[in-house]
């Protein structure tokens, strides 16, 4: 070796006078062995995030949903969400976390599982074997409830009345008798064909709500915000105003109230939602929604005959606006034995339920079923078996 000459080294061997135990600093960086590499941190980080998003979503809305008219918008999410949402990140964490991590992340993704299964909709009873109310008996009246998308002003008339004859109910509540063009909704008139498709019916339209009944309508007291519109009124006044149609039915002697419901949906599409008039829609429309619901509550809780309430509420099980109607009624859905009872979203899989059924104590159903509306429409029909209860 020259002298001045640089000595070699072995690139890992230690330099002189290097203690025990001291890291070295080669030409390679070396790698604590204590420490995991940064990219494993990942997966949980992404983890821990989701759940602290997901909590902040489902918490506020148990307090805000139904009070804060802004809150409306989130409660647009699919209700099947508030259970897939946490079991997936359970599923997830069990895979991808350990430890500490693990122990508290999984008991805080149940606790948000069991506060969002009430919002999910999910009917359990469904899951539960020979349940149900059993046979209706002889004489239940079959009632059919569908918002109709417009009547039949992009259907096939043809297709469209045949269809609902083929549903042979005896008591028709039924939504929508409006067609919209460019951009309005517009009043149209297919009653003399509904009479002459359905002879022997009673029929009471007011607004876009039309009622059918095989039975005589013995009455149909007005049930909206405030004081009704005269018959003269313009017809945009009569439509916003007339969303509940109450017909008393005389069915073999027993007077049965039929409450049919469009409750106003809570924003308008056709505006962007960077707009200011997007978020007045909003609360506006919260507003009327609200009148709408106590109206309906205060002539519901003071009748006092048999009563079933029906129709499209544009309201799914996640949102507070339905509490009072669900506190105070039944939902028809125990007679059902779909566990997933999406009303709307196509015939293939509807996510969101926002077409429901309520009864009393003195009226029984023994069948709720939700169909297909074969293209016609964007709801599913609701038919029901039910029979005064004694």
């Amino acid at each position: 070796m020259s002298p001045g000459a640089p000595a070699e080294t072995t690139e890992n061997a230690p330099a002189t006078g290097s203690a025990p135990g001291d890291t070295v600093r080669t030409g390679a960086a070396r790698t604590d062995p204590g420490r995991r590499p940064r990219r494993r941190l990942r997966a949980p980080a992404l983890l821990i995030g989701a759940a602290t998003a997901w909590a902040l979503f489902v918490v506020p809305g148990q307090l805000l949903s139904g009070r804060w008219w802004l809150w409306l918008l989130p409660d647009l999410v699919p209700p099947p969400a508030f259970v897939a949402v946490p079991v997936l990140l359970f599923a997830l964490s069990c895979a991808a976390t350990r430890g500490r991590t693990r122990r508290w992340l999984l008991p805080a993704l149940a606790v948000l599982l069991v506060a969002g299964a009430g919002r999910a909709g999910l009917h359990w009873g469904a899951l539960a074997p020979g349940g149900g109310p059993g046979p209706a008996p002889a004489g239940a009246l079959k009632v059919f409830s569908w918002n109709t998308l417009y009547w039949d002003s992009t259907d096939d008339p043809e297709a469209f009345h045949r269809y609902l004859r083929s549903k042979d109910a005896d008591v028709y509540l039924l939504q929508e008798h409006l067609a919209w063009e460019d951009g309005k909704h517009r009043e149209i008139d297919r009653l003399a064909r509904l009479r002459a498709e359905f002879p022997g019916y009673h029929l009471v339209a007011r607004g876009e709500l039309v009622t059918l009944s095989r039975y005589p309508v013995v009455a149909a007291p007005p049930v909206g915000p405030g004081r009704a519109p005269e018959d003269s009124s313009p017809w945009r006044e009569r439509f916003e105003w007339n969303k509940v149609l109450r017909t008393d039915v005389d069915v073999d002697g027993t007077v049965v109230s039929f409450y049919n419901v469009h409750i106003p949906v809570q924003l308008d599409i056709e505006r962007s939602w960077l707009s200011p008039d997007f978020y007045r829609v909003v609360r506006d429309t919260d507003a009327v929604r609200k009148e709408h619901y106590a109206a309906l509550l205060r002539d519901a809780r003071a009748n006092p005959r048999p009563l079933l309430i029906s129709g499209d509420f544009n309201t799914t099980p996640a949102m507070g606006d339905l509490e009072e109607l669900r506190g105070a009624f039944h939902d028809a859905l125990p007679a059902s034995s779909s566990f997933l009872p999406g009303t709307w979203g196509g015939d293939g899989f509807p996510l969101w339920r926002l077409d429901w059924t309520f009864t009393d104590e003195r009226l029984r159903v023994h069948r709720y079923a939700l169909v297909p509306a074969s293209g016609l429409s964007d709801h599913r029909g609701q038919e029901l078996l039910v029979s005064p209860s004694g």
